[in-house]
């Protein structure tokens, strides 16, 4: 499970830069030696987005073997780049592929405002892996019209079918994920994990059929598969060789071969072996198998994450999305912060939990601060800043999880630079020099509870399916604002000092109450058109913990609304029993997990998740219009470069910076382009 893709702290920060043509390989890589001098975080600013770098430190430190292992995975994760585009919806490949080409082969006049905002519109889509809002889910609209759109097609010989040109530009597929409330969740979303005609209904009943072998181990079923219905009848196209996805996923067995021959050890090489095999044949037992065992192998410098995993884009949350991951551990921040997975079960024993819902053992909980080196699929451009998988209740329970903090990312953000909005949505002077000098240090506590002990604490009641089956399309907000309250409860816990990992654990408390309250109901809102639902899962769960609180709170002078100057600002009398809100919301919210308890569910996110209030969205649009500096983030990657010998072995791998955002996803399509257009 993800730590939110873009976490509310990294909505301050900045960028800029170029563009380029058809990329050569010498393009690609081409070094920037200034870069070690003054190194360059920012790349580019456009629409609602910005492109930064990231370093990779510690590289140099790595034996060859181990940059050979790195080289490999990351090459693994990048060539099943496509699949993400196809699940995302069915005619991302056959846009992207058009797109591509006019902008390669256009000789016409690129000063033209129209072709600026062409220019953008494919910008846009690069970032999203698709035409549909990577946070929003919302249809891309292009700010060019159709005529002109016509004659780029007939100045470069481009060619789109009629179906997939109107799409462009109509009201057709126009929610990638559609989360509404009484609704054909399936049926209404663009996401291509479900064929034509297949409805809530047929997911519900066709996969209540099924059952484990073990039902104490039940299998994820559904996670590597689209479910189509050929004349009449349900049926699953599974990911894997010489299935759907095939040729991609061949392509990554490649290189995932390659990596276990360099593996580190043989826990790690086992693993890789295992996750081939499910790239093989699809069984989910060998995925659950190869989870076990990844899970296990906790001892080297390298690990990565690879495969159809997080179930955010499913609106019924069973279809894994590709991504992938490659992380260098970061061993001094690794063991400064080992403490927090050491202290598992005491965060568990103490936690606010009904007793019957806390487990009697937390189980090989790993943390990892760790260096990324590469990403591909669900998780590039916009990444998460934490991760913990396997997302198996079960496998949590009887073997552990292991959870990362992205290190090297979250530096990025911090160091791309930042705009003055911080100032105009505090409310005072105390809550401003609370967060300028505990803030960033709250939010990196905030990641590892949330991914350490957030994800790995509670259990489900006996007999109780999983949280998918019980919670259906509230399952991934109500599991998030489960691990963001468990980080919120112990923020304000003097056992972080007594951890060593704070000096002043109330001071550092405040600055994570201020900064979550402050995004949860208002900073966050610059996301959203002026009348939006919230949609997406995290900004739910933030919108849905911050409102719940605040009514509580605002019962008994803990949190107080206040207006000044017009301007609507939020003050947190009393942090203490802001605690304690905390607290018994987490308490409600693990029962309903752990019960299954779908009205309750439907209730809170409803009730405070989805619906903005128009006076307050209006103002806080207002507010930030004066800042231009972009509300998303997301990244190019290093690229990895191997020298070689005169017999084809690597003998050296050096890391360069790709020159823009441009070039880096010619070069992708144009090397890594392993699908047809229509799968």
């Amino acid at each position: 499970m993800k730590l939110n893709k873009i976490l509310f702290f990294i909505a301050i920060m900045m960028l800029v830069i170029a563009c380029k043509k058809d990329p050569s390989v010498q393009d690609q890589v081409k070094e920037q030696e200034a870069v070690e001098e003054e190194f360059n975080y920012v790349v580019e600013q456009f629409a609602d987005l910005k492109i930064l770098r990231y370093k990779i430190p510690g590289w140099d430190d790595l034996t060859l073997k181990e940059q050979k292992l790195v080289y490999f995975l990351t090459q693994a994760g990048i060539s099943g780049r496509d699949i993400m585009w196809d699940q995302n919806y069915r005619h991302n490949l056959t846009i992207r592929k058009a797109l591509e080409n006019i902008y390669t082969s256009y000789e016409g006049d690129k000063n033209a405002k129209d072709w600026k905002a062409f220019e953008t519109y494919l910008k846009r889509i690069w970032f999203s892996n698709g035409i549909h809002h990577h946070y929003s889910n919302d249809k891309i609209k292009p700010e060019f019209s159709k005529d002109y759109f016509s004659s780029l097609l007939a100045a470069t010989s481009t060619e789109v079918p009629q179906d997939v040109y109107e799409v462009l530009f109509n009201d057709e597929d126009a929610k990638k994920v559609n989360q509404a409330k009484g609704i054909d969740n399936v049926a209404l979303s663009a996401v291509n994990f479900y064929g034509t005609g297949v409805t809530n209904t047929d997911v519900e009943s066709f996969y209540g059929k099924m059952k484990s072998p073990n039902p104490d181990k039940p299998l994820s079923f559904g996670l590597n598969s689209q479910l189509v219905k050929e004349n009449g009848k349900l049926k699953e196209r599974v990911y894997k060789s010489g299935g759907l996805y095939g040729a991609a996923i061949d392509e990554i067995i490649k290189w995932l071969e390659k990596a276990k021959e360099v593996a580190e050890n043989k826990a790690q090489g086992d693993a890789i072996g295992l996750l081939i095999s499910y790239y093989k044949t699809g069984d989910l037992q060998t995925w659950d198998d190869y989870n076990v065992a990844w899970t296990a192998a906790t001892e080297g410098n390298i690990d990565y994450i690879n495969s159809f995993i997080e179930v955010y884009n499913d609106p019924l949350g069973y279809r894994g999305s590709y991504e992938t991951i490659v992380q260098i551990k970061d061993f001094d921040m690794s063991k400064k912060m080992s403490v927090l997975s050491e202290n598992a079960q005491w965060f568990e024993n103490n936690a606010p939990l009904m007793e019957e819902h806390k487990k009697d053992s937390v189980v090989g909980v790993t943390y990892k601060v760790v260096t990324v080196a590469g990403e591909a699929g669900d998780a590039s451009p916009s990444t998460p800043i934490g991760v913990n998988l396997p997302n198996a209740n079960w496998i949590r329970a009887a073997v552990g999880s292991k959870s990362v903090s992205l290190g090297n990312i979250i530096s990025a953000y911090g160091n791309a630079g930042s705009s003055g909005r911080l100032k105009e949505f505090v409310h005072d002077s105390t809550e401003l020099e609370l967060e300028e000098k505990y803030g960033q240090l709250a939010d990196k506590l905030h990641t590892a509870l949330h991914e350490v002990v957030g994800h790995a604490s509670g259990k489900l009641n006996p007999g109780v399916g999983e949280t998918k089956e019980t919670l259906k399309n509230y399952a991934s907000t109500m599991e998030e604002g489960r691990a963001d309250l468990v980080g919120l409860y112990y923020l304000m816990d003097p056992k972080l000092q007594e951890l060593g990992l704070v000096e002043d654990w109330e001071k550092t408390g405040k600055a994570a109450y201020d900064g979550y309250i402050r995004n949860g109901l208002m900073t966050q809102l610059i996301r959203l058109n002026l009348g939006d639902d919230v949609e997406e899962a995290h900004m739910r769960n933030r919108q849905w913990v911050s409102a719940w609180a605040f009514e509580q709170g605002a019962k008994n002078n803990v949190i107080e609304k206040v207006t000044r100057d017009g301007k609507t600002y939020y003050d947190i009398k009393d942090y203490q029993k802001l605690r304690e809100i905390f607290g018994l919301l987490l308490r409600e919210t693990q029962r309903i997990k752990s019960e299954g308890d779908y009205k309750a569910a439907e209730a809170l996110v409803e009730g405070y998740g989805v619906k903005v209030d128009p006076a307050i969205h209006a103002e806080v649009l207002k507010r930030n219009e004066q800042f231009t500096s972009a509300p998303y983030s997301g990244f190019v990657n290093p690229v990895l470069v191997p020298e070689m010998d005169a017999q084809g072995e690597i003998t050296a791998i050096k890391v360069t910076q790709p020159e823009d955002f441009v070039t880096q996803m010619l070069y992708y399509s144009k090397n890594y382009n392993f699908l047809p257009e229509v799968n």
